[in-house]
């Protein structure tokens, strides 16, 4: 019976997004910030790239994995942003069918990549600190690819084989996602079709592809932490702890707003919150690790500076020819 309604149902060909809706009188402020927003997330992660690849001082295996970081913060933030600028400018809240599957599909991608990569950090600050005679023979550079191609494909293929099972999905109306972006939640709500089979294979792929990078960075810094108070002196203490500050931070917020959002009750009165929290790990957190990353790090803040010199210097040559 509810397969006969269904297909006497017009099958949905675009999505309207709900976003900001309700709040109709702010939504050139919105695009005022969230354009400066993504133009500053952009720009300050191809300067930490740029000054990954340009400065020899930072070709080490903490600074390879902060570039990759870095280019798929830039990758995520593109991935949102643009269509959410495009809505609010225009009033048009649609997107097509296969480019919100698009959409979730590297932004789960992405997400599942950004796991994996702040676990192979969280690993090299562990050997940096736990096992320094070790350090330079184990984190070498092909191993350094290997983590780093390898948190690439896991993010990638994990998700390919869960976006594949939900283009399956039909959908017949209604199709306004109550979300400024195609996220997998508001969008299984959506569905005509039997979801039981699609939220298990969510539960199972992020039980295999999501927990175990969580675990070993949860792993690597209660054993890092624990060596850290066994050194005896304050100094030998706050030395270590500055190498793998920046990351501890990163690592806190970006898990601590994920696991907000998705433990938070899916109710109906709880749904601003929801919009809220999310943005701050999609459109905040690509914003404020390349400021954490600079900010608290004496070795980009010197390549920084070297940069910004040679830049003056270049343009006062320039301006003199």
């Amino acid at each position: 019976m509810e397969d006969r309604d269904w297909r006497n149902q017009t099958v949905v060909t675009e999505f309207n997004f709900l976003g900001f809706g309700d709040l109709p009188d702010l939504q050139i402020l919105l695009f005022v910030m969230f354009l400066v927003i993504y133009i500053a997330t952009v720009s300050g992660n191809i300067i930490i790239i740029a000054l990954v690849v340009a400065d020899q001082h930072l070709h080490t295996p903490m600074y390879f994995f902060l570039g990759n970081l870095s280019g798929l913060e830039t990758c995520y933030s593109s991935t949102i942003l643009p269509q959410m600028l495009a809505n609010l400018l225009t009033g048009d809240k649609t997107i097509s069918f296969s480019g919100c599957f698009t959409q979730l599909y590297f932004f789960c991608a992405l997400a599942a990549t950004e796991c994996y990569l702040l676990a192979a950090m969280s690993y090299d600050r562990y050997l940096a600190i736990c096992k320094p005679l070790h350090y330079s023979a184990l984190m070498n550079t092909r191993f350094c690819l290997q983590l780093a191609a390898g948190s690439w494909l896991n993010g990638y293929l994990a998700t390919a084989i869960f976006v594949l099972f939900m283009s399956h999905l039909i959908f017949c109306g209604p199709n306004e996602i109550d979300h400024f972006y195609c996220d997998l939640i508001p969008l299984i709500k959506l569905s005509c079709s039997d979801t039981h089979l699609v939220i298990l294979l969510d539960f199972v792929l992020a039980c295999v592809f999501t927990l175990p990078p969580f675990l070993l960075t949860l792993t690597s810094y209660v054993c890092i932490l624990t060596t850290i108070l066994r050194i005896p002196s304050t100094t030998g203490r706050q030395k270590a702890f500055s190498t793998c500050s920046s990351h501890l931070i990163v690592v806190t917020i970006y898990y601590g707003t994920l696991m907000i959002v998705y433990m938070l009750p899916k109710r109906d009165t709880l749904s601003f919150l929801n919009k809220v929290l999310s943005v701050c790990y999609t459109v905040l957190t690509p914003l404020v690790n390349p400021l954490i990353y600079s900010l608290r790090n004496r070795e980009v803040k010197e390549a920084l500076c070297k940069a910004v010199s040679k830049f003056v210097a270049f343009t006062k040559t320039c301006r003199d020819s």
